[in-house]
């Protein structure tokens, strides 16, 4: 589902930004903060007031699913491009997944190897010393 693309002006059915927070369970900072990088998009009412379209909703518990599985905002947003020019987003959301898996396996056999230096140097007169 892609971002809510700006409109001139809000829909009858749009939330507020206080709406989209209790619906979301995200601060309004955050959502202003989502903004501003660009990841989710506020049409504007008749008094400057910012409106989303309800599928936003959606998009922002995708992106704290995604928060809290590792993704950094970045990738995220870098994420969501690339899954929405897919013809079937279910496979672009599973490589995506596999992908970022892959990197935490990386990341732990390296912190592994590490682990295992220091645990073979506390042996030693000097730890410090080469080995």
């Amino acid at each position: 589902m892609p971002a809510a693309l700006p409109a001139p002006d809000a829909g009858p059915h749009d939330l507020s930004i206080g709406e989209l927070a209790a619906a979301t369970g995200v601060s309004r900072d955050a959502l202003r903060f989502y903004e501003a990088r660009g990841l989710i998009r506020a049409r504007r009412r008749g008094n400057g007031y910012r409106a989303y379209p309800p599928e936003v909703v959606e998009l922002v518990h995708y992106m704290r699913t995604a928060q809290q599985l590792g993704f950094t905002l970045a990738e995220i947003g870098e994420g969501m491009t690339q899954v929405w020019q897919q013809p079937d987003t279910d496979t672009a959301v599973t490589a995506l997944l596999r992908e970022k898996l892959a990197a935490i396996d990386a990341r732990i056999a390296s912190l592994q190897a590490t682990r295992d230096a220091l645990a073979t140097r506390l042996g030693m007169p000097c730890p410090l010393a080469t080995a």
